[in-house]
């Protein structure tokens, strides 16, 4: 389809599949800081978009912004076919979200959270004893139904907090961060469980700082940073279009004076942090055939990876 006719449909993205969320020229201010500088991207029906970016990047802004609870300083969103921040309460109602930390009652079992959060939707107590058995089997927690908060691990807090967030059936689950702070058998069980999701034909946004999970579940990729996109893709795609296929990581006492002496002219580009070089190459094996000989340093070769992709469009500095 033209891409001037796709735009033209009202609610209709990539190959007319239907918009869940629609984003353009979004700004917000705070003070004389511009935290989101026109950002614009849609996800439509059915697909896992990830939204990377460093710290203060502007994600959990522009998440706020979608959901209404803050107002922008420009641009438009559409939340399920709602005008945000206009009729975000009604948009809310449709939309499951998991936050960054969880802010499960303490108070009330496992189970009585759920039916408190989907009391708060309308929803009434026939369905909610139908659906939560079926919620607390996704989430792995069906013997923890009468056990209180306090006794959960962080890994079960966490896959009942995207239980509850799924309680109300929404047509957009938004993911801020889900698995930050599980060890990875945790993250594995919420991968395996939002896999489900998806292959059920639900909708997510994700936001992460993990890598993997975002290669292994995203759709579509859009790299921000400083509140701007610089890139939006799938993630092969990415990685293909921005990184040299081959990384060769090299490491060791004498990594500093082999890469001044030999790296820099063997790899297409190449960047040193702390004791390791990268070094990315078009083909390694000139690389390889020079590290074989030498013995004062280490080397791991290894394809390019989603991690290269954002480190190169982010950089390697810290980021508070």
């Amino acid at each position: 389809m033209d891409a001037a006719v796709e735009r033209a449909l009202p609610g209709r993205g990539r190959d007319g599949r239907e918009r869940v969320l629609a984003v353009s020229g979004l700004v917000k201010r705070y003070g004389k800081q511009e935290v989101v500088r026109g950002l614009s991207f849609d996800i439509v029906r059915g697909e896992c978009f990830g939204l990377l970016g460093p710290n203060g990047a502007g994600k959990t802004t522009t998440l706020r912004c979608c959901l209404g609870l803050v107002d922008p300083d420009g641009g438009t969103i559409e939340l399920v076919g709602e005008p945000v921040p206009k009729a975000a309460r009604e948009a809310r109602v449709r939309v499951g979200v998991v936050p960054q930390m969880d802010n499960l009652d303490p108070d009330f079992t496992v189970t009585e959270n759920l039916v408190v959060y989907g009391r708060y939707f309308g929803i009434d107590r026939a369905t909610l004893d139908a659906r939560i058995p079926r919620l607390l089997e996704f989430a792995g927690l069906s013997a923890k139904a009468r056990a209180q908060i306090r006794t959960l691990s962080g890994g079960m807090k966490r896959r009942l907090t995207l239980a509850r967030a799924l309680v109300n059936d929404p047509e957009l689950l938004i993911l801020d961060e889900p698995t930050t702070g599980l060890d990875p058998q945790a993250r594995h069980l919420i991968w395996d469980g939002l896999r489900q999701l998806l292959a059920q034909g639900k909708t997510i946004l994700l936001t992460t700082h993990f890598m993997d999970e975002a290669e292994r579940l995203a759709t579509r990729l859009a790299v921000i940073d400083h509140g701007r996109m610089i890139a939006c893709d799938a993630p092969r795609a990415l990685i293909a279009e921005h990184v040299e296929p081959e990384v060769v990581e090299v490491y060791g006492d004498e990594v500093k004076a082999w890469a001044e002496a030999h790296g820099r002219g063997l790899a297409k580009r190449l960047e040193i942090a702390g004791e390791t070089a990268f070094c990315y190459a078009i083909d390694a094996k000139p690389l390889l055939a020079d590290l074989a000989t030498r013995t004062g340093v280490h080397y791991l070769h290894r394809p390019a990876n989603l991690e290269d992709l954002f480190i190169k469009l982010t950089g390697r500095e810290l980021r508070d």
